[in-house]
């Protein structure tokens, strides 16, 4: 036996990652072919005011080679977030803003699975579905800004926003909603409110956290928004989903919510040479992408 830490921590990995021989198992379609196949049950989940399958394949196809890890998903949680992008109306990239496929290692069972988030324009979207619907505004509060607010039996909300050099950093994130009947109301959340929310998160450092932080804290505010507010219920099934794993792709599994993981990043690993006091169940290569944690923490998802 090695008497190398490095080696045995080596040797370990390759035992716990080798997968199992199964001589017998039919080979499953690749995640692309698997998109291909799907396309009549998109077709069929699609609301009827979209029509076109072949877009939302292709978006997906897209995605596949676009984002890294996630052709290796399971098909499962693969179709199940597909199919509730689809049922909701929202395109799956991140070019349009309105849904997000992020990729995450779930070391219970030993694969990547989809972690669908709604954007911040698939939130808007959604909302406007809603015949109460009437407005909804979701802004950046800026050092140089004028900003009071006010809640109470009568809340007030006051923003005059500074132009150029004078912004300043960000100091706060609110929403704002109009209803036809004369109703409306508002969330302020501060900087690190918006923080605490975000280390919550399965995908607190990549994804559309990384990349438009301040469109994802802008729909933070608006989902905070939605708890006090009347929702379609496309915008219900969407506030239920985001963030979380679908693995039933059949209709039914649209009204039951996803399953929250909560997760955190992967340790880099120990540079060569230093000491390591525990050896992670997680492939070397998956360092950097989140890891699921136990199913106890899903308590504290928000």
């Amino acid at each position: 036996m090695s008497t190398n830490l490095a080696e045995r921590v080596a040797n370990k990995r390759t035992r716990s990652h080798s997968p199992a021989v199964q001589p017998n198992r039919p080979a499953q379609p690749t995640l692309v072919q698997f998109v291909q196949q799907m396309r009549p049950e998109i077709e069929r989940a699609l609301p009827a005011h979209l029509g076109g399958a072949d877009r939302i394949a292709r978006i997906a196809l897209t995605e596949l080679r676009r984002v890294e890890h996630l052709a290796e998903c399971t098909q499962e949680s693969f179709a199940g977030a597909l199919m509730t992008c689809s049922a909701l109306g929202l395109e799956p990239g991140g070019v349009s803003g309105e849904a997000y496929l992020l990729p995450f290692w779930n070391k219970k069972v030993r694969a990547y699975e989809v972690q669908l988030v709604i954007g911040y324009q698939g939130m808007i979207k959604l909302f406007w579905q809603h015949p109460l619907a009437a407005g909804l505004d979701a802004h950046t509060v800026y050092e140089g800004d004028e900003f009071e607010y006010e809640y109470g039996l009568e809340p007030k909300l006051t923003h005059r926003p500074a132009r150029g050099s004078a912004k300043g950093r960000p100091t706060d994130y609110y929403a704002v909603a109009r209803l036809s009947n004369g109703g409306s109301a508002f969330v302020v959340l501060d900087v690190d409110d918006i923080e605490t929310i975000r280390k919550r998160s399965k995908a607190k450092d990549f994804g559309p956290w990384s990349t438009d932080y301040d469109a994802m804290a802008r729909k933070t505010a608006i989902r905070q928004l939605f708890k006090i507010i009347p929702k379609s219920a496309e915008l219900a099934r969407a506030v239920a989903h985001d963030e979380t794993v679908r693995r039933d792709a059949s209709p039914e599994g649209l009204d039951v919510p996803g399953d929250y993981i909560e997760g955190e990043t992967v340790p880099q690993p120990a540079p060569q040479g230093a000491e390591q006091a525990t050896v992670e169940d997680v492939p070397s290569q998956f360092s950097g992408w989140p890891e699921a944690a136990e199913p106890a923490a899903a308590d504290a998802a928000p």
